[in-house]
């Protein structure tokens, strides 16, 4: 059965296809230095911060208040699933039995509406909107079909909530900007993508890729050789 998350899966394919191919098939991956774990680090206690609003009053963090709409969505016992990838949603595609999962870092409920939210750490501000859209739209177009294949009105819109270093004070206080963008979403597009990184792995080796640096690297062994 083939699997494929919203990151190592699709954003890789639409990345590089031979990458993506070599990574599922012969699983062969790309270089890869050290993983650095203050993000993981800081996603964790952004996670605990958030939950302590869950299904209180006002619902959400004064950080963001006025920023976002909706309120987190009160079951903390089914947004622990969520946020686990071994237990979390998955849409599967009736024709070819491929399944797309993931992990979402948390939901809003607006109404009827359920709304992808999640956290980004960074060493600075995100700048323009057209940046947030072009690097995390396919991930947050995944949590809304999941959403959707799950029986879940996905609304047609995420947030991300980007907290970067703004100083440090004594005793290692560390103080964070935090900005909210909001960016659309589209279920059937993502869908679309997955059907065609479905068929890329079930083909041949994709060709090289010109634009692929790991790709170029790879040529040029294979021309020194």
């Amino acid at each position: 059965m083939i699997r494929l998350s919203p990151t190592s899966g699709l954003n890789l394919f639409n990345d590089c296809p031979k990458c993506f191919w070599l990574h599922h098939r012969q699983n062969l991956k790309r270089p890869s230095g050290p993983f650095p774990s203050l993000p993981n680090g800081m996603d964790n206690v952004i996670k605990k911060y958030f939950d302590e609003f869950r299904g209180k009053k006002g619902g959400i963090p004064p950080e963001i208040k006025g920023e976002v709409e909706g309120k987190l969505m009160p079951d903390l016992v089914l947004m622990n699933k969520w946020r686990d990838w071994r237990t979390g949603l998955e849409y599967k595609d009736k024709e070819t039995g491929a399944v797309l999962f993931g992990a979402l870092d948390d939901c809003l409920v607006d109404g009827d509406e359920y709304v992808v939210l999640d956290y980004k750490t960074r060493g600075f501000s995100p700048g323009a909107l057209e940046d947030s859209q072009r690097y995390y739209g396919t991930q947050m177009d995944a949590y809304a079909l999941m959403l959707w294949a799950n029986g879940y009105k996905a609304a047609r819109h995420a947030y991300l909530v980007y907290f970067f270093p703004k100083n440090v004070k004594k005793g290692g206080v560390v103080n964070f900007n935090i900005e909210v963008k909001k960016i659309e979403v589209s279920p059937k597009r993502v869908q679309r993508l997955f059907v065609e990184a479905v068929k890329c792995l079930e083909g041949p080796q994709p060709a090289h890729h010109t634009g692929c640096p790991f790709c170029n690297w790879q040529k040029m062994v294979a021309e020194f050789d």
